[in-house]
């Protein structure tokens, strides 16, 4: 059912369970709505990691409320992309309620996982109530030696085991990072974490703790969980729905829009989509948690290797636009240093990661787009001078509006600009 209190009209919302099954009567709404309230351009929003559908729809509240004002003539009618993802309730997200990240920060102690966490957590990873339980427990009473963090290790695992999603022949780490010696896991992203709060700037002083980063390794879990399941929902559920409106709507242009894993969720509904359909007339990726060699052909480091979605930007009959931010440390220093972990025990840290770890470890958000020919690249002022390229990958450089947001995530969630709404009707060529 479509929020009351959505800022503009007309709003749909379609919700996917984690096998990409869409709600049949909200489908049936939207399909049976879309031309008779005269829509001719409908843009579609998947969000990222939230853990309750209230998050959701505040994102594509606060998002959407400026477009009607930006194209006053246009037709346009909206979807929010509903689906069981999560986030952990301390990673800030900017102009958002505080969480109890923020009370913690006032000198109140809670436990490693608080409780909207520990439900999340259950939603994400059903029937591992128990290793959860367990997992909360000993990052609580963090038991010394290598053995404790060797059996948090071991009960990580256990919450991916037998996990489904599409493959990503593009990203080489894979889940092996959590079949990596835990110990020396857990240490790097403790240093990773002590550069980016207050021991980079001297307040704390002391080696930083691998408990730091025991939390991490969990939180990167059910990153990897989150990130298959968007595939599987782009792919099985959005995709199949989009060439399904084709055929009762054909004169509806459709443009997708996703943040963090929900621009791999659009972007995966590309390969999903029937064969004949170009109704796809634009895709926005707002920080993207997905490998930077997703379209490419082939592998600068495995020529014989293509990315997952390989010619995808080709199902779109108009730009796949992609933006990016060196501000996002979600991206910039945890993605790549998740990814290459499986295969390397050097240490490092902060803004050097990605230097330090090599390119193949990248994430489109913080650089965009790679290897592919002919993908433009301009920064956000220059890209709302337009036009934009009318086909292909362009990389817009963000890095001017989405800046803001702390540890560990950054500026990942700092995706609430009009100048972000802006770019997502010049990619549409929405007037």
């Amino acid at each position: 059912m479509a929020d009351p209190g959505m800022s503009v009209t007309p709003y749909w919302e379609l919700t996917f369970d984690a096998d990409g099954d869409v709600d049949g009567p909200e489908r049936d709404r939207l399909s049976a709505q879309v031309t008779e309230r005269g829509v001719r351009d409908l843009i579609v929003f998947a969000h990222g990691w939230n853990n309750d559908r209230s998050g959701a729809t505040a994102l594509y509240r606060r998002f959407f409320a400026p477009l009607p004002r930006l194209a006053p003539k246009a037709r346009l009618g909206y979807v929010g992309v509903i689906w069981p993802s999560m986030r952990f309730s301390d990673e800030p997200i900017p102009d958002f309620p505080e969480s109890v990240a923020a009370v913690e920060a006032q000198g109140v102690p809670g436990p490693a996982l608080d409780e909207n966490t520990r439900r999340a957590l259950r939603e994400a990873f059903p029937g591992r109530a128990a290793v959860l339980d367990r997992l909360a427990r000993m990052l609580d009473d963090r038991p010394d030696g290598a053995i404790g963090l060797t059996e948090f290790g071991r009960l990580v695992r256990q919450l991916l085991d037998g996990g489904q999603g599409p493959a990503d022949t593009d990203e080489p780490g894979g889940p092996a990072v959590f079949d990596t010696d835990p110990v020396a896991v857990c240490e790097q992203f403790a240093d990773a974490l002590a550069a980016l709060g207050p021991a980079a700037d001297g307040a704390r002083f002391g080696l930083p703790n691998p408990w730091d980063g025991a939390k991490e390794l969990l939180r990167q879990a059910t990153y990897y969980q989150m990130k298959r399941r968007a595939g599987t929902v782009g792919e099985r559920g959005l995709g199949p729905l989009v060439g399904r409106l084709a055929g009762v709507a054909p004169g509806v242009r459709v443009h997708l829009v996703g943040h963090s894993f929900g621009g791999r969720l659009v972007a995966f509904a590309l390969r999903g989509l029937p064969g004949p359909v170009r109704s796809v007339k634009s895709v926005t990726l707002l920080q993207g948690a997905f490998s930077h060699y997703a379209f490419a052909a082939r592998l600068p480091h495995a020529p014989d290797r293509s990315g997952a979605l390989k010619g995808g930007a080709g199902r779109v009959d108009g730009p796949l636009v992609c933006c990016h931010s060196h501000f996002d440390a979600a991206l910039g220093t945890f993605y790549p240093l998740a990814s290459r972990l499986a295969g390397d025990d050097r240490s490092c840290a902060g803004s050097e990661i990605a230097a330090v770890l090599g390119p193949q470890w990248g994430a489109l958000g913080h650089d965009g787009v790679q290897a592919v020919p002919g993908t433009a690249r301009l920064d956000l002022a220059a890209a709302l001078r337009g036009p934009l390229p009318a086909s292909g990958c362009v990389n817009v450089d963000a890095a001017a509006v989405v800046r803001r947001g702390g540890a560990p995530s950054g500026a990942h969630s700092d995706i609430v600009h009009p100048e972000l709404a802006r770019l997502v009707l010049a990619a549409g060529r929405i007037a």
